[in-house]
């Protein structure tokens, strides 16, 4: 269904992807916190499981299905395409990258909300530029991109706060503060 519609296979991919998306920064940390200290180690693995997923399984899926063998010039590899798609693969390597960075200095409950909450307003926008229909927002559409913003601050004005320990207790030098270990 190449170009076609259909809303329930969209919806099911897209909920896979918030699924998948929405572990990430938590899983990420759980890693940078196995390993001691740093973000250099997590995000190198972060680059192999892309190797892994996004270019040796699609070779794999291809060579044992037959998937997009004998398509035209117009539908296969083509210099514009591969460039695109590598600027589109580098910054989405950059923003993990910034992710990563993000997550040193608060955990994924502070950090994840102000993703999730301005991402889908800047590839909204960004979208509607390339497509030069930056003209035809409505009152009603830049409302809603407001409101997917607030929800973000909202979120991070309401999210739980780590308890401190007691006063005197010993323990209370080994406290570290989320996303430092």
């Amino acid at each position: 269904m190449h170009g076609g519609s259909n809303v329930v296979l969209a919806g099911a991919f897209a909920i896979c992807t918030a699924l998948f998306w929405g572990t990430y920064g938590p899983i990420l940390q759980k890693g940078h916190m196995l390993m001691g200290s740093g973000r250099l180690r997590p995000f190198i693995c972060v680059g192999i499981a892309y190797l892994i997923i996004a270019v040796i399984g699609p070779i794999l899926v291809m060579y044992l299905t037959g998937m997009e063998k004998g398509e035209g010039v117009q539908h296969g590899w083509t210099f514009n395409g591969i460039v695109w798609s590598i600027a589109g693969g580098a910054v989405g390597a950059l923003g993990a990258f910034f992710l990563i960075l993000a997550l040193n200095y608060a955990s994924p409950i502070m950090v994840m909300p102000i993703v999730f909450g301005c991402a889908p307003v800047v590839s909204t926008l960004f979208s509607m530029w390339m497509q030069k229909r930056l003209g035809e927002i409505s009152p009603f559409f830049a409302a809603g991109l407001i409101l997917v913003a607030a929800g973000a601050v909202t979120i991070l004005l309401t999210a739980p706060k780590p308890k401190a320990p007691p006063a005197g207790s010993h323990s209370a030098a080994k406290v570290q503060t989320p996303g430092k270990a």
